[in-house]
């Protein structure tokens, strides 16, 4: 259904406007290229001579919606224009039920068969493929729930945590122990975690912890003790340095058909964005800041700005409906919008529902 035009500037736009704006986006989305008015006076449904398109064109011009790239060239859509096409006259579509299928199949597949870390890594493959863009997933750490924890001695003053979730990943951290413990005191602080903490996530552990802290005394002598709060401690800790992590699949789908040095520094700008700790934490907050799928177009995306990208994202939440991590595509602004939104959307439904 096609939404309403909100911006009072753009109400004044009349049908052959919208008509002549519409299938400049629509040429842009598809080929890339301009359009100028010789060829629009061939596309429209009724006939008009060129000079009438182009005054048509120069008005939609000084309403910032399109732009000449060159001298004596066809029109392109500025970023604001193509921000009112997505808001203003795009019809998103559905997926088809082949296309779900697909998408179900190759997910569920990858769910069942490998550990979180590999249906989400199979969940960026797909979306890069579908979409000729670079797919991204954002997985928050510390939300699985805990299966196993135990404490391997190195050293007389350090030891191995090793941590497994029930989704199959393992984490190992490197802790320093206490003077003078033991092996059985490992193994006692081991077994009194592993009786509290399945089926929890990090927090909801540490939570547990604390409200038995009376009874952890009891239970334990003091060097077991400090090791059960050492145990939680460390993937607290690590998790303040990487609060999640970032799989991008489909790079080289972003340098087809890029030749211009500009545009090869812009897509430089947007690897070394992809790299850094800040992206994590910013794109989960893009994809918190509303219910859905969000589009982000060019500048308005503060994260790949300076790559003049277009982010397609939308979250994915656990069994309490927390916002666990998020998913979408990044690409050129001409993004084919209408077909993506629906994807990304129904792939963070899925996704979600297999971490129920």
């Amino acid at each position: 259904m096609t939404k309403p035009v909100t911006d009072p500037n753009l109400q004044s736009l009349d049908a052959r406007s919208r008509d002549i704006f519409r299938l400049i986006v629509e040429t842009y989305l598809h080929d890339g290229e301009p359009l100028g008015s010789r060829n629009l006076s061939r596309m429209l449904p009724k006939q008009l001579s060129p000079a009438t398109i182009r005054n048509v064109m120069s008005d939609l011009e000084h309403l910032g919606l399109i732009y000449a790239p060159h001298v004596s060239a066809g029109r392109l859509p500025t970023q604001q224009g193509l921000r009112f096409f997505v808001d203003a006259f795009m019809e998103i579509g559905d997926l088809s039920e082949e296309e779900r299928q697909v998408i179900e199949a190759q997910i569920k597949a990858a769910g069942k068969s490998q550990s979180l870390e590999h249906m989400l890594t199979e969940a960026s493959q797909m979306l890069s493929g579908l979409s000729r863009g670079a797919g991204l997933v954002l997985a928050t750490k510390s939300e699985a729930a805990l299966k196993h924890i135990e404490f391997i001695q190195l050293e007389p003053r350090k030891a191995l945590a090793v941590l497994v979730s029930q989704n199959g990943d393992v984490e190992n951290r490197v802790l320093d122990l206490p003077a003078g413990v033991t092996a059985s005191q490992l193994v006692e602080a081991s077994n009194f975690l592993n009786a509290h903490i399945r089926g929890r996530t990090l927090a909801e552990a540490k939570a547990e912890m604390a409200r038995l802290k009376e009874e952890t005394r009891a239970a334990l002598d003091s060097l077991s003790q400090s090791l059960v709060e050492q145990g939680l401690a460390v993937w607290a800790g690590a998790g303040s340095d990487a609060p999640a992590r970032l799989i991008v699949r489909g790079r080289a789908n972003l340098l087809e058909n890029v030749t211009a040095q500009a545009d090869i520094e812009l897509l430089r700008h947007l690897f070394q964005d992809l790299e850094t700790k800040e992206a994590l934490v910013q794109l989960l907050e893009l994809a918190e800041d509303g219910p859905g799928v969000r589009i982000f177009i060019g500048s308005e995306n503060k994260l790949f700005s300076l790559s003049g990208s277009s982010l397609v994202v939308a979250p994915y939440r656990d069994q309490d409906s927390r916002i666990v991590g998020a998913l979408g595509i990044i690409g050129p602004t001409r993004l084919n919008y209408a077909r993506i939104v629906p994807m990304v959307d129904y792939t963070a439904q899925l996704v979600g529902r297999l971490l129920r």
